[in-house]
């Protein structure tokens, strides 16, 4: 069931660029020591916080650094970039780089606001350049697992998803702090699981209603939310839910509990930590799925398909399609009603 990613080769040696140093930068970061033809040119980062990650890895301390990302475009002339800034300024980040016709892959979301996304939407478009997001889940062996089991039909037509994301809040660093830099949770960590059900299952969302708050909250976080819940109805008429917190402790093995259940006509397959992937179908024992898929990187997945010919994995539908879906759940949460998608 489960094949083996084949390897990249480049066609010619990349000059990657760095715009800030948040969120997932690590899956950038962490296989270029196995990609040679791409050389980490420059870095441009000004925030104090982000200045300490710099400082912290050889790999971006070794590049020209820069406080500027424009300028850093424009001397360094980069063949990639990656944006890796804070929610509120990513937009303007992804309209320089669409301005300057190059490929990218960014943070998510793409913007913390509708007009601001319809304005970098259609600078991608016109630009005509690659760009993906970087949501690394897809990539991870149990999530591959639950979508290939879904595809063959094991579970039959899928009525009913179940999801959640449980953090450590920890002391953050300002930008999560506040709405301007952050957004919200829904916008930061709901649009992983949005993505998420979606490939899993190929099914559609259509309408978003959530709800989000503070309570019992730390001064380590400050405005975030630390409490959320997204209700939605896909388009066969089944349900999906979403309830995310920052309330792991600090003693707990992994920063996050990531969980997803999908039920069918025929079945239910789900994943968590604790017990793997497991699969329940009508008449049969439940079963722990093993072997799992081979696990993927993210931007190795993109440069083969910017640069190498390699099959596209999120196309721009995906792109547009789950911006959407999370603007909306994040919509539906600050105006207290259903949103249709």
């Amino acid at each position: 069931m489960f094949g083996l990613a084949a390897p990249l080769k480049l066609p010619r040696k990349l000059r990657l660029a760095v715009i800030g140093t948040v969120g997932h930068i690590g899956d950038v970061l962490a296989p270029l020591p196995k990609l040679p033809e791409v050389e980490l040119v420059a870095v441009a980062e000004s925030n104090p916080d982000g200045l300490k990650i710099v400082a912290g890895r050889p790999v971006l301390r070794n590049a020209k650094q820069y406080s500027d990302y424009r300028k850093m475009l424009d001397e360094m002339k980069p063949d990639v970039v990656a944006i890796c800034n804070d929610n509120g300024a990513r937009a303007a980040a992804v309209l320089e780089c669409a301005e300057r016709k190059l490929p990218m892959m960014a943070e998510k979301p793409l913007a913390i606001d509708r007009k601001e996304y319809e304005k970098v939407k259609r600078a991608i478009e016109r630009s005509g350049q690659p760009i993906q997001l970087i949501l690394p889940m897809r990539y991870e062996p149990h999530y591959k697992a639950l979508k290939e089991i879904v595809a063959s039909g094991t579970i039959g037509e899928v009525g009913q998803i179940s999801s959640q994301k449980s953090y450590k809040a920890g002391n953050r660093a300002a930008w999560f702090k506040d709405p301007a830099t952050y957004g919200s949770t829904i916008l930061w960590i709901g649009i992983h699981m949005f993505d998420l059900m979606r490939w899993c299952s190929a099914r559609e969302f259509t309408e978003a209603f959530s709800y989000q708050g503070q309570v019992g909250a730390g001064a380590g976080i400050g405005r975030m939310e630390n409490t959320t819940t997204t209700i939605l109805r896909m388009d066969n008429g089944g349900t999906a839910s979403l309830h995310m917190d920052y309330y792991r402790t600090e003693a707990a093995a992994t920063h996050g509990d990531d969980r997803v259940r999908i039920a069918g006509s025929k079945g239910v397959v789900e994943y968590m930590a604790a017990t793997g992937v497991t699969l329940l179908e009508q008449g049969k024992k439940p079963l722990v799925v093993n072997p799992l898929p081979e696990a993927g990187q993210i931007f190795v997945d993109f440069l083969g398909w910017a640069f190498a010919g390699q099959p596209c994995s999120m196309p721009l539908t995906d792109i547009w399609r789950v911006n959407e879906i999370t603007l909306a759940a994040h919509e539906s949460a600050v105006a207290h009603k259903a949103i249709r998608i």
